[in-house]
């Protein structure tokens, strides 16, 4: 039996946060996570920070949080989005090394003097009365806290759709959470469902890169971090390429083979990432789509197709590759695949994350609704942050949309609730003209 002031389950973006946060404040921490190999992990792009994402992480950052140092130490290419506009609209952007960035957050959680990190699958919210109190895990231990901070992802009864088949998981290769959320729905959680996608991983071996343009980074690197002293370094390449009609032909010829539009999915999906055959579909006059070919890293072969997120059958994924000038003999490493899972309802939460029917229980991350690595850390970092000063008897630290893109992000989760995954972008920040990059830390 392990006994911590905060326990936060989940060791994605948000978990990550939410466990620094709390313990650099000085509470004893737990972080619990079904697989300590996958901490930090980034299912979909390797990339960190873009259009109002990128005011996120420099905000995270101007409050001690991790994700923007460690997007700078492991980054292997930089750009600052829209560079010759305002400031306002200025966003720092890093492809990150993958496999570097969870093995270098794995190790700078393990060092924190007050973290615990502890392995298995939350399966059900240990309460007293209204009170969140701990939780009990896959092996029938229970671990109690203070407080308890919920980051499951897309875990929480996740369903994975290739073609016309599916299976139970939280990514793809891991095991699904399915009593943790049935244990939600019967603590009076309003659960509904969502769905999001990521696209096929190609071997790099097998690209004819010629037939692609080759796109740089900055000549001139802009860090995410305040904290960073060293000069960024570009170590890739990443590569733009466009389907074509004979692409679209052959996914029109899919669709009776597609869970998105034979009705299996349920689950309401991204408008501002939609699917190829979404995109094919949705806007016929056209003739091309583009999409980006991003390195995972350095020490691995495998290529993320910024653009070609899909759910069709592994069959119709090659033969859309195979009417792609460069990418015809292309190797799948990993099929694209879309993902259903529950989501709840962010209207029961406070200003701080915790939830109005139980006290001392916080949500963080896609469980809110929301989408994207920075989204989800953000609602981790201030979690946190609150669960210790409610605790400490503190005043809690609420953002205002005037103050931070943080609190347009969790104003906007409260007061009016999502229906898709939700994203950030400029235009939901009203003082967008004074929240700009460059005055984060004040």
């Amino acid at each position: 039996m392990i006994d911590c002031d905060v326990l936060v389950i989940g060791a994605g973006h948000a978990g990550c946060e939410a466990a620094h946060a709390a313990s650099k404040l000085g509470l004893e921490t737990c972080l619990i996570t079904a697989d300590l190999n996958k901490i930090a992990q980034m299912p979909c792009n390797p990339a960190i920070g873009g259009l109002a994402k990128g005011h996120l992480v420099r905000e995270i950052d101007a409050l001690g949080g991790i994700m923007g140092f460690q997007a700078d130490k492991t980054g292997i290419q930089f750009q600052l989005l829209n560079r010759s506009r305002g400031g306002a609209v200025q966003a720092p952007r890093a492809q990150s090394d993958k496999a570097l960035y969870r093995k270098d957050m794995t190790k700078f959680l393990r060092s924190l003097p007050n973290l615990h990190l502890v392995q298995g699958m939350v399966t059900q919210i240990l309460k007293n009365g209204n009170l969140a109190c701990g939780v009990k895990i896959h092996t029938g231990e229970k671990l109690f806290g203070k407080a308890v901070i919920l980051t499951p992802g897309t875990f929480l009864n996740g369903l994975i759709h290739i073609g016309l088949e599916h299976h139970s998981a939280g990514r793809d290769g891991e095991p699904a959470s399915l009593e943790l959320s049935e244990n939600l729905d019967k603590m009076g959680l309003r659960l509904f469902r969502l769905k999001t996608g990521t696209p096929m991983r190609l071997h790099r071996d097998a690209i004819d890169w010629s037939l692609l343009k080759p796109q740089s980074g900055d000549q001139n690197p802009v860090p995410f971090s305040f904290r960073t002293k060293t000069r960024l370094e570009n170590k890739i390449l990443c590569f733009i390429g466009y389907t074509n009609a004979k692409t679209h032909e052959v996914i029109h010829n899919s669709l009776d083979k597609s869970p998105l539009f034979s009705g299996i999915i349920t689950g309401i999906g991204p408008r501002y990432c939609p699917s190829i055959e979404d995109k094919v579909v949705k806007f016929p006059h056209h003739s091309r789509h583009q999409f980006f070919l991003e390195p995972e890293g350095l020490n691995t072969p495998e290529v993320y197709v910024n653009g070609l997120s899909s759910s069709l059958p592994l069959e119709t994924q090659n033969l859309i590759l195979k009417s792609i000038p460069g990418l015809e003999l292309a190797k799948i490493l990993r099929p694209a695949y879309g993902i259903e899972y529950d989501a709840v309802d962010s209207t029961l939460l406070s200003e701080t994350l915790e939830t109005y029917p139980i006290a001392n229980l916080y949500l963080a991350g896609q469980i809110n609704g929301t989408s994207g690595y920075e989204e989800a850390a953000a609602q981790g970092l201030m979690a946190g942050i609150n669960a210790v000063l409610k605790i400490q008897r503190k005043k809690s630290l609420i953002l205002g949309r005037s103050e931070a893109y943080i609190g347009v992000l969790l104003d906007d989760l409260i007061s009016q609730g999502v229906e898709e995954p939700y994203r950030l972008f400029t235009s939901r920040a009203e003082h967008r003209l004074h929240l700009r990059i460059d005055n984060a830390d004040k």
